[in-house]
């Protein structure tokens, strides 16, 4: 879904490591969290554990996704992110890019996956084929673009409930599928630990880039797991 929200700041350099394949991410998602994560330890949880389901949105699930998104990146991103970028992180804003990419999809092989508990949407994942990354077999390669768990749904499973129906959702739509790809912030310990412990690992390839007028920036790594 490579136009259904906007990009806090553009990449800068797509550096890699000179002795493993390296490149950037033609979709331009959101920094740090490409990924869902949501075992984390929660003070509570937004519904009940039997309730928990993972399916297809709709556009009608825009702006609950557009909520979980900003509440998830408001969060995690302001310690990285300029003010003038974190003020633009707002649910109405996502739910916006989310309903045109869900009414008018690149292509079937994107797609956007939520977690539910009950019928309250806490979670989602979006993804797709790996398109102009370097090192990587696009045609037997699938990208987790973006993703996240509302704070209040972590601890339920939501996360990895959302990482395995994205596998299956990619491998089902492609035959010769061999791998995905995501990218995560080389910072952030809790996203690594948990796509780590999911099977990813570091393929060497990384990027700067740009969060802030003032040039600051904030370095991303690409993590990849066999299927």
């Amino acid at each position: 879904m490579s136009d259904h929200h906007p990009e806090p700041g553009p990449e800068h350099g797509a550096q890699q490591d000179p002795e493993r394949p390296g490149g950037h991410h033609p979709h331009q998602h959101q920094i740090g969290h490409q990924h869902p994560h949501g075992d984390e330890p929660a003070a509570a949880a937004p519904g009940p554990l039997a309730d928990a389901s993972v399916r297809t949105a709709r556009p009608s699930d825009a702006p609950a996704v557009g909520l979980v998104q900003a509440t998830v990146y408001q969060a995690e991103l302001a310690a990285v992110l300029a003010p003038e970028l974190l003020e633009e992180l707002t649910g109405p804003r996502f739910a916006a890019g989310w309903r045109r990419s869900l009414e008018r999809p690149p292509s079937t092989r994107h797609r956007l996956l939520v977690a539910c508990a009950g019928p309250q949407v806490v979670g989602y994942v979006a993804l797709g084929p790996a398109e102009d990354e370097p090192g990587l077999d696009a045609e037997r390669t699938g990208m987790v673009y973006d993703g996240g768990v509302h704070p209040d749904g972590r601890g339920a499973g939501h996360g990895s409930r959302l990482l395995n129906a994205a596998v299956d959702t990619l491998r089902a739509g492609n035959d010769e599928l061999a791998a995905v790809a995501t990218w995560v912030r080389a910072d952030a310990e809790g996203p690594l630990t948990f796509l780590q412990a999911a099977g990813f690992t570091p393929d060497g390839a990384w990027r700067d880039r740009v969060v802030g007028e003032d040039g600051r920036t904030t370095r991303e790594v690409r993590l990849v797991t066999e299927v």
